[in-house]
């Protein structure tokens, strides 16, 4: 007799836990897209951009920024419905009918797959390509430049073959100071300097100005060429050494992932911004199951402070840990933490607490 009601049960939870999640979801991003179209209205109409093209960018800008706060409205979410439950008496009296706290669960960790998996499929195939065209319109319309300009780069672009450029600038794709070295069995045979060097677009090709060549032979004399221009057959492009500064935002999970091995390959220096990127796409899903957890435990019991106080300690909690994620995903790209591990402190550490929550929660 209870398979039935139980599944009226998890029906009910499902419905009012997605319901809530969507509807706030939707109604939060409706709000910023009216509040930034009327912030920026001026510039688009100053850049002459078309009506078209800025359709387009809020179409783009919406999947960002749903997932963007697809956790944190989970939690809102959880919260909002479960304290009403209690506070109308639902949550006792489902317990009373014999089934446990734990059973409960089950339709809130349902919700949450299903708003996990979204989540991850947005983040790894769907927003990356949205973001390239949400970010070249910002960049034509909005910003001045979207490249950094890379100084000090240094790159090994294939087996005993490094190149040095004391700034490179993507947008006009021309680095300055320019060296390439030649190794082979850990023994210098050549090196090239130049003044500068520049990618042809006709010829798809490097091109270096006011060269000089040394090439190192067995005898005693070295042989030296310098010339003022020369074609060369650099096994790199433009896009190898400079990129949007939100490059990686731009690439689904296969891209990424090819992006870092090569990245590896040329021996680049700013490997973990990437690989935060890389794991923070499947530990930013996960965090809806634990700030799922943590939302039932706080609102499953009448409190002395009513639902508000419920949905205080709910949005100090989600925010802090954004800001967690934030602090140790900082200190990942920066080397004092291995990416993973910065990741996925904020889950682990937030997981314990949600632990410590359960205590709290009506037997």
């Amino acid at each position: 007799m209870k398979s039935p009601k139980l599944k009226i049960l998890d029906t009910y939870i499902i419905k009012k836990f997605l319901g809530t999640y969507f509807f706030a979801i939707a109604l939060i991003i409706s709000i910023s897209i009216i509040f930034d179209l009327s912030e920026k209205i001026d510039n688009y109409m100053d850049n002459e951009a078309p009506v078209r093209e800025v359709f387009i960018f809020y179409l783009n800008f919406i999947p960002y920024f749903a997932n963007l706060l697809s956790s944190l409205f989970s939690f809102i979410a959880v919260i909002f419905f479960t304290s009403k439950m209690a506070y109308n008496s639902e949550i006792i009296a489902i317990l009373s009918s014999g089934v446990s706290f734990r059973r409960i669960l089950v339709p809130y960790f349902i919700s949450a797959f299903l708003i996990a998996s979204i989540s991850f499929v947005l983040m790894a195939y769907v927003i990356p390509h949205a973001n390239e065209r949400r970010l070249d319109f910002e960049y034509t319309y909005m910003k001045e430049s979207p490249y950094r300009v890379e100084r000090d780069l240094h790159m090994q672009i294939d087996t005993g073959v490094y190149i040095y450029m004391r700034n490179y600038r993507p947008n006009v794709k021309r680095g300055h100071q320019f060296s390439m070295e030649e190794f082979e069995n850990n023994k210098l045979k050549s090196k090239l300097m130049a003044d500068n060097i520049q990618w042809d677009t006709t010829k798809n090709k490097w091109v270096v100005n006011n060269y000089y060549i040394r090439k190192i032979t067995n005898t005693q004399k070295d042989t030296i060429i310098h010339g003022n221009k020369l074609d060369t057959t650099l096994s790199i492009n433009p896009s190898d050494l400079g990129q949007y500064t939100d490059i990686v935002t731009t690439m689904n999970m296969p891209e990424l992932n090819e992006f870092i091995q090569k990245k590896r390959i040329q021996g680049a220096e700013n490997i973990e911004e990437y690989m935060i990127e890389k794991h923070r796409r499947f530990a930013f899903p996960f965090s809806t199951f634990i700030l799922t957890l943590i939302g039932v435990f706080l609102s499953s019991k009448k409190l002395k402070g009513g639902m508000g106080m419920q949905i205080g300690i709910g949005i100090t909690l989600s925010f802090a840990y954004i800001l967690f994620m934030r602090f140790s995903s900082m200190y990942g790209i920066r080397g004092g933490i291995e990416p993973f591990i910065a990741v996925w402190i904020p889950n682990i550490i937030f997981a314990l607490i949600s632990l410590l929550l359960s205590r709290f929660a009506p037997k």
